[in-house]
């Protein structure tokens, strides 16, 4: 068996793994799975930008590889591929190559399409907005905010990069100042909190929040701290930006 093949599957089903936003036990144990199904013992360390595998062949040669892991954020689609394909590896232990072939071809595959998530941006910023106590005209300039925003995040990543805070900033700034302009110059919705809030909303970090706080509990620390700060940063990005339009708002 070739062990430079294996770890490279292992550390690239990982990879994937923190790419889609999963938990860190997650991404441990499914990497451990693997490569104990073919037959190796392994050491897996993950935190959010960095994974790092070891295996020991039966020869007792160490094998080692680190992978560091950009900027990314949540995607349940992949999330859920990976996952599935790991079971079926685990049960099936095809050759090397076509399980390497299989992990690469993740990434290549949605099942949902662009505009299907955008629509997705839409209503979820309207039905906050209606949730929030906001009338259906609200509920429709909150639509339009959020498909706002949902283009800022998938075709806006020549503006901002990878810069977690400016690319919030700028998703906030849009649409609170869209807000601005749809209720108090267009006229089109009656109240300007609800569609302002309803169309926020869709940024904030919630899943991150939440694995945050599940890892701290179950003892991952570093990866806890890690992924709070981040999600601090995340909802000051999103108050800096929706203050923005308010405070040209002002001025003019």
């Amino acid at each position: 068996m070739d062990y430079d093949k294996l770890l490279t599957l292992g550390t690239d089903l990982g990879r994937l793994l923190m790419e889609s936003g999963a938990e860190i036990f997650r991404v441990e144990e499914s990497v451990i799975r693997l490569l104990s199904a073919y037959g190796v013992r392994p050491q897996v360390f993950a935190i959010p930008n960095c994974l790092i595998v070891s295996i020991t062949t039966p020869e007792g040669h160490p094998i080692t590889r680190m992978d560091r892991i950009p900027a990314h954020g949540t995607d349940i689609e992949l999330l859920e591929r990976c996952n599935a394909l790991c079971r079926q590896l685990c049960r099936e232990l095809p050759p090397l190559e076509e399980a390497q072939r299989r992990v690469d071809a993740l990434p290549e595959h949605p099942v949902n399409s662009q505009w299907l998530v955008l629509l997705g941006y839409g209503a979820a910023a309207a039905f906050f907005a209606l949730f929030f106590g906001g009338s259906w005209r609200d509920g429709l300039c909150a639509a339009l905010c959020g498909l706002a925003v949902g283009l800022c995040l998938l075709f806006g990543q020549w503006l901002t990069g990878s810069n977690m805070f400016l690319r919030t900033a700028v998703c906030a700034a849009v649409a609170a100042g869209l807000a601005l302009v749809l209720v108090q110059a267009a006229g089109l919705g009656s109240h300007l909190e609800p569609v302002t809030i309803g169309s926020l909303m869709v940024l904030v970090p919630g899943m991150a929040l939440t694995n945050a706080m599940r890892e701290i509990m179950a003892g991952d620390i570093i990866s806890g701290v890690n992924r709070t700060a981040e999600a601090l940063l995340a909802a000051t990005a999103i108050a800096l930006g929706a203050a923005i339009p308010l405070v040209f708002q002002h001025l003019l």
